[in-house]
């Protein structure tokens, strides 16, 4: 197995397939399985042509990917300016399935698991590994997440939201299309890897959600939520109480099966309003009664300091084969924004994990698993490594 990733910055579509062209064909041992594009809203003139021209120029088995507003390659972070990144893959003994998705041709929410594994075209056995790319505009995923988790429980579900303010297009193939959903399963001999850091820290204790509506919660351990978060704000240092004016974030247990919680037990959900008469606090999520919750803060040092824990874990889990290519979906509020210079996550990535090639997109939204569940996430990094299941 054969990954390898370059990015371009050059303004001139042409002149940035030369100098992919250029660092990838002479890296590549043979023919690529999957080419796996990321391309700058710089290009969008030629959006519908980019595919062809790929195949063109590679020969790739399957293409996927999407405009974003930023993309990763190369071990590079290019945000705001042109930029086009591509990888190639050799995958040999891995079966590749493209699929191509609408809205409303998912099934119920109450359908059995046949009707999604007809509905990817992929057998249950062996489970296959899931990349999902989709218009935020024309398409919601978290239906999908929660069909394919049924269908598919033994495989890895990545991707993400692209990202281009107006006009996303996505490629599959030889096509470029403006809606929907897309996505590639991947089977056989390839074991998909999943980090998921969400960027946050818990503040106070777990508590459990005793009364709640929807998405407003409304007790915790049987006190009104809002008089429980007042007292937590003046237990804080002022730093903390600063952080918590700007962002407050809940924590959702990701699983009740266990009794104590660290950081990345959590679904992290944002705070979206705190009201009075009646006290509510309105959270990006629909909740349950018997929740365990807990209340998170995010800025700059939190995220560096969660993205590192989370990959010191992963590299101390037992591998039994080398990791070959890594893609990462990162949350359009991350990158610069966040830490006032480029490539953060991605120096990050390779000071933990050594020179794997590193790809991506900074995404509208991004998809991963916490807690073996497959979630639409946002200011998170999410990861799907790769490497072959057997040598």
């Amino acid at each position: 197995m054969q990954w390898i990733s370059a990015v371009s910055a050059a303004p001139d579509l042409d002149r940035a397939l030369d100098e992919l062209a250029g660092e990838l064909k002479p890296a590549l041992g043979g023919p690529a399985d999957l080419a796996v594009l990321f391309v700058s809203p710089h290009h969008q003139a030629a959006y519908g042509r980019i595919p062809e021209l790929i195949y063109r120029r590679f020969g790739p088995r399957a293409l996927i990917g999407c405009s974003a507003a930023g993309v990763i390659g190369g071990g590079r972070e290019l945000e705001q300016q042109p930029a086009l990144s591509l990888t190639l893959a050799a995958l040999p003994g891995v079966e590749v399935r493209p699929f191509q998705l609408i809205q409303r041709d998912l099934p119920d929410p109450d359908a059995g698991p046949q009707q999604w594994l007809d509905l990817i075209g992929a057998p249950a056995q062996p489970p296959p590994h899931l990349l999902l790319l989709a218009d935020p505009g024309t398409f919601d995923p978290r239906p999908l997440l929660m069909g394919l988790d049924f269908a598919y429980p033994g495989g890895a579900k990545i991707g993400g939201l692209a990202s281009v303010y107006e006009g996303n297009t996505l490629f599959l193939g030889q096509a470029a299309l403006d809606s929907g959903a897309i996505g590639l399963a991947l089977s056989g001999n390839l074991a998909v890897d999943t980090v998921v850091a969400q960027g946050c820290r818990p503040i106070g204790q777990p508590m459990t959600i005793t009364r709640c509506q929807e998405q407003f919660l409304l007790e915790l351990d049987h006190r009104p939520a809002l008089e429980a978060l007042v007292e937590l704000y003046h237990s804080l240092r002022p730093e903390d109480q600063d952080l918590l004016n700007r962002g407050l974030h809940l924590g959702i247990a990701s699983s009740e099966l266990q009794e104590d919680f660290a950081r990345g037990d959590f679904l992290i959900r944002n705070v979206m309003r705190l009201g009075r008469d009646p006290d509510f606090i309105a959270i990006g999520d629909h909740l349950r009664q018997g929740q365990t919750v807990q209340f998170h803060l995010r800025d700059a040092r939190t995220a560096a300091e969660d993205l590192a824990l989370m990959l010191r874990r992963y590299q101390a889990r037992p591998a039994p084969t080398a990791l070959a290519g890594a893609l990462l979906f990162t949350c359009t509020g991350r990158g610069e924004y966040l830490y006032g210079r480029p490539n953060h996550d991605s120096d990050l990535f390779r000071q933990q994990l050594g020179e794997v090639p590193l790809a991506g997109f900074f995404c509208g939204g991004e998809i991963g698993q916490v807690g073996g569940s497959s979630y639409l996430h946002g200011y998170t990094s999410s990861f799907g490594i790769f490497r072959p299941l057997r040598t």
